[in-house]
């Protein structure tokens, strides 16, 4: 008789899971941009939808109790929330470390300060691009250049601890340089250069946006090398392009492993892009408390632990290293979530997702399709 207190995964082999350290609070898909790389889903979850302040700051509690340590609040742009400040503090209160993950469009320097008495303790800036044509072109939000660099001035003024985040792709990677530079003169401790992740709004911007393999391996070494340059005054995390790499990432460190993302309408997810899955159900905080999603959701033991790998995992001296690679990716790829991660130098498509990539990077399109939301629904 099946043992229902033993979390198992999708083949039914018992998992162990551990304790998640950090939470994404993505409050709200509103946001003034329109990146065509957004990591939110293409289906955006509109204002009506969210889960007010006050169902917030009991998954915030819920959250501490079952071992998170931090909090990234972000969506969409947090600063829509007319109540981010009610949210920050009652992560604060919670005992959560907040990182602020923010576009910087639409928050004033009086607003920034309250929110520092509200409890932020860390600011996360996004950038589209080292030159105003750039930045506005990719964000869709002419004037945004000036409001960001205006925003990182209050950021420092305040105090508040700063991480760039750079996402680079093919018509902004031969700039990486620059960023970096960029990212030292705001006073930033930290910038991570994350290349664009082909999922959602990206995959349907693959021809403008996928990189080169030259650019790939150039920047590779452009971070190796600031890495060095810069050891002991700023950090540099780097996310590489994958369809240009020998093997995948380990996302998220392996999936439902440290970390966890709560959606505005409180649908609690392994990853932001695990609703590509789409047989997988995935609960909601209004239906059942985190510590019991975590542990025991079908969707978060799904892919835990080893056991259920296929080969050429199953047999790898790698599968505790990068898990198999990322399952959404799978799913893209290879139409299968519990496939080798496609972008393996091991995986039977490999071939076919290079080619692709070649392909799209070798397109002549800058023309971008905007993340915007549905009118009317």
């Amino acid at each position: 008789m099946k043992d229902h207190a033993q979390p198992r995964d999708l083949d039914g082999n018992p998992v162990r899971p551990g304790l998640p350290m950090a939470m994404l609070a993505e409050i709200t898909h509103r946001c003034p941009l329109a990146c065509p790389y957004c990591s939110n889903p293409v289906e955006l979850t509109r204002a009506q939808a969210e889960l007010p302040a006050e169902d917030w700051a009991r998954v915030f509690r819920e959250a501490a109790d079952l071992g998170v340590l931090q909090v990234h609040v972000s969506g969409g742009e947090p600063g829509a929330r007319r109540d981010l400040a009610q949210i920050v503090t009652s992560a604060r209160e919670a005992g959560l470390y907040v990182n602020l993950i923010t576009s910087g469009i639409g928050i004033t320097r009086d607003r920034l300060q309250e929110l520092d008495r509200a409890g932020v303790d860390h600011v996360q800036l996004s950038l589209q691009g080292i030159r105003p044509d750039m930045a506005d072109r990719i964000s869709g939000h002419p004037g945004s250049w000036d409001k960001k660099m205006g925003f990182a001035g209050w950021v420092t003024e305040i105090g508040f601890p700063l991480t760039i985040n750079a996402v680079v792709h093919r018509q902004n990677m031969d700039r990486l340089p620059d960023m970096i530079d960029l990212a030292e003169t705001l006073g930033a401790r930290r910038i991570e250069v994350a290349t664009v992740q082909f999922h959602g709004w990206a995959d349907l911007n693959r021809a403008a946006l996928m990189p080169t393999g030259d650019q790939a391996a150039a920047a590779r070494r452009i971070v190796n090398e600031a890495r060095i340059r810069l050891r002991g005054r700023m950090v540099i995390d780097y996310v590489p392009a994958d369809h240009h790499a020998i093997y995948p990432k380990a996302c998220m460190g392996g999936w439902g492993s440290t970390g966890l993302n709560v959606a505005p309408d409180g649908t609690v997810l392994p990853c932001h892009a695990a609703q590509s899955i789409t047989w997988m159900k995935f609960e909601n905080v209004k239906d059942r408390a985190l510590s019991d999603i975590w542990h025991m959701s079908d969707s978060f033991n799904a892919f835990r632990g080893t056991a259920w790998m296929s080969e050429p995992c199953r047999s790898c001296d790698r599968k505790t290293v990068d898990f198999g690679g990322c399952r959404c990716q799978a799913m893209a790829l290879a139409g299968d979530a519990r496939a080798t991660d496609p972008v393996c130098s091991k995986s039977p498509l490999r071939a076919r997702v290079v080619a692709r990539a070649e392909e799209d990077a070798a397109s002549d399109t800058a023309d971008l399709i905007y993340r915007r939301m549905k009118k009317g629904g």
